[in-house]
């Protein structure tokens, strides 16, 4: 309560929630005296999916090989501590807590948002653990984006970009949101994921022309397939590797973590096993995450239970895509906010799933309510059906035998379910 205490009170530092700017931003690193100039060993995550994957699954890999490192990402599930990991570790509460009254204290009457506030917090205690690997994750595309502040960097990882956020765009096309997530990358060593077809990765290298930086491109110069019994194939210019299947679910995770491979082997000239190890270590939450135990997979009884926090058309093509590959009978339960694509994230699932349920968010007042969301998802012909709560849908679907059940649509979702189980 009280850490929800002190974010309360930081949300009242601005009128709007987001607003796309960095004069706040740089207002309030001065005043904590400038740490952004203090880092080094900066690695910058953009995309519209596949940060968080590219995120965790390089810290695994670095950390097998020694490395320390500070990661910053967004949003959390569960707590905003999630948000800040140092020197490998995730921040207790209480130190968030004194470290944001520190922040606020600093920023006296001056206006900022809380994701503004929040960023440069991280930035002013990294300086504690500068000689770290600081990967920062960005927000909100890029190029007005709190985490863009600073003038040089170790790489930049480009994760799949696809459409998304289009209101805060006055291009509201693919080519607006690949300008506000490349325009202003720092010219270093640029590392570029797979992305939803040829068409998109043609418009970044586009995009990218006038950036000095060292480009590599899934497909062009490296690349990841699966091979027999169960083994991947991954090759760049530095030679092939024969990996294991690393410990987090859907092919769409071989791209996410072939890109980190290939920056890891680039950059930090990082060995096989270490590499091995790394992908095997992955701690990856709300991403095609099975719970194995607590108080809702024992609803769920003998079917399997997955999250995943996709909520635009580009995730819930990979969630697919997984489903596709599965042998048992698929029931979907579907929570999503009013501000998505909703027709055409759940057209990802015709013709491949038994069900579809429709709950309510609980307690986000933006999120769609079920009625809504069916009323959209009429034309579709598709079995849905509406359930009161998380307990009741999954509940609803015990009574089968042996299939999945797959929770998706929020990462609001995903965090009401993981504190219910």
């Amino acid at each position: 309560m009280k850490l929800q205490k002190i974010i309360s009170k930081l949300e009242k530092h601005h009128k709007k929630k987001l607003d796309l700017s960095l004069e706040r931003t740089f207002n309030l690193l001065k005043k904590l005296g400038n740490p952004q100039s203090k880092l080094k060993n900066i690695v910058t995550v953009v995309g519209t999916n596949a940060k968080a994957s590219m995120c965790y699954s390089l810290k695994s890999i670095l950390n097998q090989a020694g490395y320390k490192c500070n990661l910053y990402t967004s949003p959390h599930l569960l707590s905003y501590t999630e948000r800040y990991i140092f020197n490998d570790k995730e921040i207790d509460e209480e130190n968030l807590i004194d470290l944001l009254e520190d922040t606020e204290r600093i920023l006296g009457d001056d206006n900022a948002t809380l994701f503004e506030i929040l960023t440069c917090t991280f930035i002013k205690y990294a300086e504690n653990f500068k000689d770290n690997i600081n990967i920062i994750e960005a927000g909100l595309f890029h190029q007005f984006d709190s985490t863009n502040v600073f003038r040089e960097n170790l790489m930049t990882l480009i994760g799949v970009i696809h459409n998304d956020h289009f209101q805060w765009l006055e291009n509201k096309s693919i080519e607006g949101v690949i300008y506000e997530k490349t325009n202003k990358l720092l010219n270093s060593n640029i590392f570029v994921n797979k992305q939803v077809n040829d068409k998109v990765r043609y418009k970044i290298e586009r995009s990218l022309e006038k950036n000095t930086s060292n480009k590599y491109f899934f497909g062009k110069d490296f690349n990841i397939t699966n091979s027999e019994n169960g083994f991947i194939q991954y090759q760049d210019y530095l030679g092939e590797m024969v990996l294991p299947e690393p410990n987090i679910l859907g092919n769409h995770q071989l791209y996410n973590i072939s890109t980190t491979i290939a920056a890891s082997r680039k950059i930090f000239n990082i060995k096989d096993n270490e590499i091995i190890n790394g992908i095997q270590n992955i701690s990856l939450k709300g991403r095609l995450e099975e719970i194995k135990s607590g108080k809702l997979k024992t609803i769920a009884g003998n079917n399997r239970l997955i999250v995943d926090g996709g909520h635009n058309i580009s995730a819930s093509l990979s969630i697919a895509n997984w489903i596709k590959n599965q042998n048992q009978e698929v029931n979907l339960i579907v929570g999503m906010m009013k501000d998505k694509e909703h027709i055409e994230f759940i057209k990802s699932f015709r013709n491949i799933v038994n069900s579809i349920t429709l709950i309510d968010i609980p307690n986000q007042d933006g999120a769609i309510s079920k009625e809504d969301l069916e009323s959209k998802l009429n034309d579709l012909n598709l079995n849905i059906k509406r359930s009161q709560s998380i307990e009741s849908a999954i509940k609803s679907l015990s009574k089968n035998e042996n299939t999945i059940i797959v929770c998706i649509g929020s990462l609001y979702l995903v965090g009401e379910i993981l504190k219910l189980n």
